[in-house]
Parts: structure tokens; sequence; C-alpha cells
């Protein structure tokens, strides 16, 4: 990572973004020594209640038994297999033996969807979440993801915009909150045109954060441009200033009320 640009993405965020969150990031990695490792779980356990963690400033380290969740393994390419009946968990459930989340409307739709979601196999044995002000000269984070309320999003989303000629920069893919913040980012990387990714649409995860909260999840070979873009961009605006001194107040009235 280089610290310089580690360190002038803080000076920018907290000028134009005051008060806002920092974003977490994920590297795939062979070495896990100076991360704490996730213990694997008893039960079912859903990635986010240990990425609040990751955005209290914690960095953890995951492998294939740390996610005790089958979607959680799956989108973070730890697994190439849905848990059993996955099809009727996803939708109408079968009576008497599995609850469905009627997420779908039929079992059929489910599998066709699944046809068509793409695959992803994890490139290293683990899987590295640190905050951003916590990342060190060794690390290669490959995407940057933002727990943001509209404001901010706002902001992400028009600057993931800035220098795209589509008007797509920013895609929203139906699937777990772990599809949208690790397997679609990861795999828009790839592309020789990548888009950030807006989620946590997922009602399962949605008790892990706030009510006001999305994620805008980006590839970090896409991130550095839009860094780089941020003071020619609208942010030095009228219009954001507007938008920024909203932030800024909503911050000093939670300081306050936290006294």
């Amino acid at each position: 990572m280089d610290m310089n640009a580690q360190q002038e993405f803080l000076r920018l965020w907290n000028h134009h973004f005051p008060g806002a969150a920092l974003p977490i990031t994920f590297q795939y990695t062979e070495v896990a020594e100076a991360v704490e490792r996730v213990k694997p779980p008893t039960g079912h356990r859903c990635i986010f209640a240990d990425l609040s963690r990751v955005r209290a400033g914690q960095s953890l380290c995951f492998d294939a038994e740390s996610i005790g969740c089958f979607g959680g393994k799956r989108y973070a390419g730890f697994s190439d297999s849905p848990m059993p009946d996955f099809e009727y968990f996803l939708s109408c459930g079968i009576p008497g033996k599995l609850e469905g989340e009627r997420y779908k409307k039929t079992p059929e739709l489910v599998k066709a969807w699944m046809a068509q979601v793409p695959r992803l196999q994890a490139p290293a044995r683990f899987l590295a979440f640190k905050r951003w002000d916590k990342l060190e000269e060794a690390d290669q984070p490959d995407v940057v993801i933002f727990f943001a309320e509209a404001d901010v999003l706002s902001g992400l989303f028009t600057l993931a915009n800035f220098d795209m000629a589509t008007p797509d920069g920013v895609r929203a893919p139906f699937g777990a909150g772990c599809a949208a913040t690790i397997q679609y980012p990861y795999l828009e990387k790839r592309s020789d045109t990548p888009r950030a990714v807006l989620g946590l649409f997922d009602v399962s995860a949605r008790p892990f954060v706030s009510g006001d909260t999305l994620t805008f999840s980006v590839p970090m070979n896409r991130f550095g441009r839009m860094i780089a873009h941020m003071e020619e961009s609208f942010l030095i605006t009228k219009s954001w200033s507007s938008v920024r001194k909203r932030m800024a107040r909503a911050h000093a009235d939670a300081s306050e009320q936290s006294l």
C-alpha cells in the first residue's frame, strides 16, 4: 500500500465527508500472522457480525472454517456448494422441514437466477479485513467497502460515475450481503471498466447495521482513480458544500448526544 496515497485519502475524506465513517478493506492473502484470525463459530454466524468489529478498528482474518454461513463461504470463494435445498430456502420453504426466506417467488425462479450468478474461487487461503487507517505498507487491498448513509452514498455514487461515459458506473445486483461486498466487487476488479457495487439490501444481514446504512464497495483499481478525481469533481462545488455542511452538523449533533 502506498502510504502517501493512504494519508491523502484520509485528508480528502475528512474534508469533503466530515464525520463520515472510514471505509474498511479486504484482501486475499496467504499470510495472516499479523491479523487476528476469527475462530470457527459453533453455529450459524453472519460475517457482518464480525465486520462490525473491523469497522471499529479491529483487523480480522477469515479462512474457510471461520465463516459460519453457507452463503458467506460461497460468496467469499471458499466453497462452491450452496446449502441443501437452497432453492426452497430462498423461496417458499418446505413445510415441516425448512422455513423459506421468500426472497424469490418460486424454487424454479431461484434455480434460474442461480444459473446466472457468477462464481468466485478464493485466490488465497485467507481473507483479511482492515479499516483504511489500519493499512500498512505491506498490504495490498483488493476492495474498499463503505458503510454509509444517504448523503455519503450520494457523494460516492456521483464520484464513481465522474469519469464514466456509460450510465452504470455503479451496479446493485440481487444477492446476499456478502455477495455485494465481497464477490461482486472482487470480480469487478478483473473487468476492463470496473464498477462500484451498492449493497446490503439483504434483509437477513440488515440487523447487523443501523437502519440508514447501505454498503458501497469499490475494487481498489477503481478506487485509486476516484481518489485522484476528488479535487476536480463536484466535491468542490457549492452544491456539495450544502451537503457537506449538513454532514458536519449531523456529526456534531451525534457527538453531543454521546456525551
